[in-house]
């Protein structure tokens, strides 16, 4: 398995870049900020590497940073999110936007990134909320100093407060969350409340 590779930026492309390591080009998979912090080609460099093994392809992502890396890794381990829509949010959100994002349960600004509708975004807050503390997000960020409530959009929030609402009336949280997020994306982004307890409410009826 390749862990990093030091070498010649040979030829930047969107969404990657060709690294040249001893004469032999390893095609690599970025995220445009990785791709932003690599010196002019040909300039030498560096690159963490994470290698996915599938049946039909070894496949090379390249980072700038291990903090990116380990978002990267955390990201890739929700389900619906493989390697491309992580690079995406990481194209789209440092570490530290994504970690107040995540924090602030801010699915408009992780809908930003392509492949991110709704009803994965309220999965990513619903998973990864509560392990933004023990991720890498570099300077200036403090878990600890953020204001959930005040922090969200009042669309967001009523999300936010019908997950929390079914919660407390006994539905286990996963079950919740895919409810609501299937009402979301039905009655649209402006939905209040209680429209969205209600129809949630008859998602999760026994049929």
């Amino acid at each position: 398995m390749i862990g990093k590779l030091r070498g010649t930026l040979d030829t930047p492309f969107d969404g990657g870049c060709i690294f040249d390591v001893n004469g032999v080009g390893y095609l690599v998979a970025c995220s445009a900020r990785t791709l932003a912090a690599l010196p002019q080609a040909p300039a030498i460099g560096a690159l963490l590497v994470e290698t996915v093994v599938r049946e039909d392809a070894i496949i090379l992502y390249g980072f700038a940073d291990a903090s990116e890396r380990d978002w990267f890794r955390l990201l890739t381990a929700i389900q619906g999110v493989g390697p491309k829509v992580a690079l995406a949010l990481l194209s789209t959100l440092a570490p530290a936007d994504l970690a107040r994002a995540l924090m602030a349960g801010d699915k408009g600004s992780l809908s930003r990134a392509p492949g991110v509708g709704a009803k994965l975004a309220i999965r990513l807050i619903s998973e990864l909320r509560d392990r933004v503390g023990a991720m890498p997000t570099g300077p200036g960020f403090s878990p600890n100093t953020m204001t959930v409530a005040a922090q969200l959009p009042p669309a967001d929030r009523a999300v936010a407060e019908a997950i929390s609402a079914l919660t407390n009336l006994g539905w286990k949280r996963p079950e919740a969350v895919a409810a609501v997020a299937r009402v979301a994306e039905r009655l649209g982004e402006d939905a209040a409340l209680e429209p969205l307890i209600r129809e949630a409410l008859k998602e999760l009826a026994p049929r």
